[in-house]
C-alpha cells in the first residue's frame, strides 16, 4: 500500500512566541513568499488572518492556483495532502500533525482496496475527505459542493462505489436516482446532532430555518429547509431573506456566516450529549501560536512519494474539470 509522510523538524518553545502573533505572521508570510488557506471550520482568529477560507472545493481550487512557494493550510491532514498532490513542488505546512479526520479514518487503504476489488466493474467516487492513498484507488473525487453534479455525468449503465461518508452517499442517491454501493464511512461531528434538540429549537424559534450539511444522519436532513457544502450554506444564509437559522454542521462557519450577515441570527445545532461534540477535534487543534511556529520551522512538511501523489492527482483532475 501507499503511504504518505509527515515530517517534523525542530520545535520553537512557547516562551518564543511573539507578542503580536498576527504582525509576526504576515511578517513571515512575506519572507517565505506563503499563503495561508483556511477551512470554515477554524477558529475565528485563523480564520481572520487566512488569504483564503473556503470549503474543501474552493481550497482545492486555490490550491491548484496559487503562485506562493509555501502553502501553510489551516485544516486537516487531507486538505493539505490535497494542496501537495497539486503542487509537489511548494513546500505544503500543516500546523498540526495530529489534525487528521474521522471520516478519513474510517476508510483505510487496505479494506478499502479489498471492497473495491468486490466490485471490479465499478468506478469509484470518492469524497475529497478521505486519505491520499484512498484518492489513488479512486477514478473521481468529489466534495459535497459537487458530488450530485459528478454522479449525474457518469453514464447511467456505469455501476459506482461512493466512499467513504454513507451520509453524503445517500444524500446523492435521494438526489439523483442512482444506486450507489457505499463505504459505511461516517464523520464523528456530522452524525452526533440531536433530531430532538433540533425540533425542540424549531418550537422554540418558529421563524428559524434548519439548514444542514449533506454529511449530517438523514433524520436530521428531514427536518431541514436546505441542505448544502459549508460554502453553499453560507451563501444561502446570506441571500435569504430569514432571519434566525438553526445550522448543523461544524459551528467554525457561524463565525464566516455572523461577518457576512451580521444582522441574522444563527444558533448551532445541538449534539445528542451535554459536550461540545459538533465542534470538529481535529479542525480545533490548529491554533494561531501553532501556524506561526509551523511558518517559523518550515514544520510540520507534508510529503509522500511519487507515486501515490501522481495516482491521487488523476481524479482530483477530473474532479477540477467536471465541476467546470
Amino acid at each position: 500500500m501507499f503511504t504518505t509522510a509527515l515530517v517534523q523538524r525542530d520545535k520553537t518553545q512557547p516562551g518564543e512566541l511573539p507578542l503580536d502573533l498576527f504582525a509576526a505572521i504576515e511578517s513571515l508570510k512575506k519572507e517565505l513568499n506563503a499563503v495561508i488557506l483556511a477551512h470554515y471550520y477554524q477558529e475565528p482568529d485563523i480564520q481572520d488572518i487566512a488569504d483564503f477560507i473556503g470549503d474543501s472545493l474552493q481550497l482545492a481550487k486555490a490550491a491548484e492556483k496559487t503562485n506562493a512557494d509555501v502553502i501553510v493550510f489551516a485544516g486537516v491532514h487531507f486538505m493539505a495532502e490535497t494542496a501537495k498532490i497539486l503542487n509537489p513542488d511548494k513546500l505544503v505546512l500543516l500546523p498540526d500533525l495530529n489534525a487528521g479526520c474521522s471520516l478519513a479514518d474510517s476508510c483505510p487503504g487496505e479494506a478499502f482496496a479489498a471492497f473495491k476489488a468486490l466490485h471490479p466493474d465499478h468506478l469509484v467516487v470518492s469524497y475529497i475527505n478521505c486519505s491520499a492513498e484512498i484518492k489513488a484507488m479512486s477514478d473521481i473525487i468529489c466534495t459535497s459542493s459537487n458530488a450530485v453534479k459528478i454522479v449525474q455525468q457518469i453514464p447511467k449503465d456505469q455501476p459506482i462505489i461512493f466512499a467513504p461518508d454513507r451520509n453524503l452517499g445517500r444524500y446523492v442517491m435521494e438526489q439523483t436516482g442512482r444506486d450507489l454501493v457505499l463505504w459505511q464511512g461516517s464523520c464523528i461531528v456530522h452524525e452526533t446532532f440531536s433530531e430532538k434538540k433540533i425540533v425542540q429549537l424549531k418550537i422554540a424559534h418558529p421563524q428559524a430555518e434548519a439548514i444542514a450539511h449533506p454529511e449530517c444522519e438523514s433524520s436530521i436532513l428531514r427536518h431541514a429547509s436546505f441542505v448544502g457544502s459549508t460554502a453553499a450554506l453560507l451563501n444561502y444564509c446570506q441571500n435569504s431573506p430569514t432571519k434566525e437559522f438553526i445550522v448543523a454542521t461544524e459551528p467554525g462557519i457561524i463565525h464566516q456566516m455572523q461577518k457576512l450577515a451580521p444582522e441574522k441570527h444563527f444558533i448551532p445545532a445541538p449534539p445528542m450529549n451535554n459536550c461540545n461534540c459538533n465542534e470538529c477535534p481535529f479542525m480545533r487543534l490548529n491554533t494561531l501560536e501553532k501556524l506561526y511556529l509551523a511558518m517559523k520551522n518550515r514544520t510540520p512538511e507534508i510529503t509522500m512519494s511519487e507515486d501515490i501523489r501522481v495516482a491521487a492527482l488523476r481524479p482530483i483532475q477530473r474532479m477540477l474539470e467536471m465541476s467546470v
